[in-house]
């Protein structure tokens, strides 16, 4: 069968790297894709918004499955389209995606279907928000409603600090529509964990534990990113944690969806604030997290396409995941500057030594080819991602991988992992 991949980041990469593994798989296509998914798949000049273009290409090539990656064209309606078109779409409708495109709309699902979340606030004005950060006090969080690249939330420290947050949201500079009203929460202590399972609306399949690193220092100082490594397993998923986290969180919200009108049919993320034996949510996400996706996929020992074909046919009765005993760590190589503005551009040396690496793969996430070179080209440029027997071995053998790969101003964290060993 021939597959189209939706997308052109890490978590895509990752994702056409499995599916080109599949014996039910012919041919892989991405939209756009990137020198990475070059080698595994025909990228297509289409991009992600083109949802008619999408929709032609696919007909045109007979494609089978289509699986939409990032949140953008799953909130823009490009499952329904498809589905209105007679194709098998793997993602959520846009009704549904709802519950990463509003944090507003997720907020107040987790309130009124008793799913365990940090107390809150919606606000389009600012005087409003600012009473509520100081009657919550500080530190609290701060979150754009809309679509942010993962990079809409901010934890102020203090109240100058809350109060500019909201201030530069609510009159657009900071994310633009995606701010014009802002969610405030108070601030959870904890440990964080991202929570992944495949669901057919009912049915709900967990994937393996796993942990993205989301700001872009070491030691979890500096901004919010888009996430800058991750690793499975987690430990801070315990067994009565992951009990938890499917009987309040999963289940309720799954048929929370689904008592609303929403049946969620895809992959639901939920990033977890973990302390002690108590678990909440922070959010959800319509879709497999990037960078989670990377060390997931590859400890996922399972052919992914009967999975992902069962969910997109709305039924994963049957359906069981295996998985390899081995942990995967992945540590993201970012362009000097990221979050903020970066540069792009320049020539990445050493993606062939690094390759070469026994049980390592290179994902690409912002590249593209100039030439006969590969050069940056977004924010996060690289997933390097491996296996190993244990935690341990699989960080040691990322990082030998990070060590042959550079290019002016590269920057990464060098404690991927590193809650993982504390336990």
């Amino acid at each position: 069968m021939k597959v189209l991949v939706v997308g052109s980041g890490g978590r895509e990469h990752a994702l056409v790297w499995k599916i080109a593994q599949s014996p039910l798989v012919t041919k892989v296509f991405c939209a756009p894709g990137n020198p990475g998914t070059a080698g595994l798949a025909e990228n297509v000049d289409i991009a992600v918004d083109n949802l008619q273009g999408l929709l032609d290409f696919a007909k045109k090539e007979g494609v089978e499955l289509t699986v939409v990656g990032p949140e953008l064209p799953l909130s823009l309606g490009l499952v329904d389209l498809f589905e209105e078109n007679g194709l098998k779409a793997f993602g959520a409708r846009k009704n549904a995606a709802i519950i990463e495109a509003s944090k507003a709309f997720s907020k107040d699902l987790m309130q009124k279907y008793d799913v365990p979340t940090a107390a809150y606030g919606v606000f389009t004005e600012v005087p409003g928000a600012i009473e509520f950060i100081d009657r919550t006090g500080i530190p609290i969080v701060i979150k754009a409603d809309g679509l942010a690249a993962g990079k809409g939330v901010i934890i102020a420290q203090t109240r100058d600090e809350a109060v500019a947050a909201v201030t530069d949201m609510l009159s657009g500079n900071a994310f633009g529509a995606a701010g014009s009203r802002v969610v405030i929460e108070e601030f959870l202590k904890g440990e964080e964990a991202s929570f992944l399972a495949f669901t057919d609306g009912e049915r709900i399949i967990p994937l393996a534990s796993a942990q993205d690193h989301k700001a872009v220092y070491d030691g979890d100082k500096g901004p919010n990113t888009g996430g800058m490594g991750a690793y499975s397993p987690a430990p801070v998923v315990t067994p009565p944690i992951h009990e938890k986290a499917m009987a309040e969180v999963m289940r309720r919200t799954v048929d929370g969806m689904k008592a609303e009108g929403r049946r969620y049919q895809g992959v639901l993320y939920a990033g977890l604030m973990i302390d002690g034996d108590s678990v909440k949510t922070l959010e959800f996400n319509a879709r497999f997290g990037d960078p989670e996706c990377q060390p997931l996929l590859m400890r996922m020992k399972s052919d992914i396409v009967p999975i992902l074909l069962a969910v997109a046919s709305g039924s994963l009765e049957g359906v069981e995941i295996e998985w390899h005993d081995k942990a995967a760590v992945c540590v993201v190589l970012a362009a000097e500057g990221y979050p903020a503005d970066y540069r792009k551009g320049d020539v990445i040396e050493g993606l062939a030594e690094a390759g070469r690496v026994e049980d390592l793969v290179v994902f690409h996430a912002g590249t593209k080819a100039s030439g006969d070179a590969i050069v940056t080209n977004g924010g996060r440029v690289l997933g390097v991602t491996a296996l190993g027997a244990t935690v341990k071995e699989a960080i040691d053998r990322a990082y030998s991988g990070v060590k042959l790969i550079t290019w002016p101003g590269m920057h990464h964290r060098k404690d991927i992992g590193a809650k993982a060993m504390n336990r």
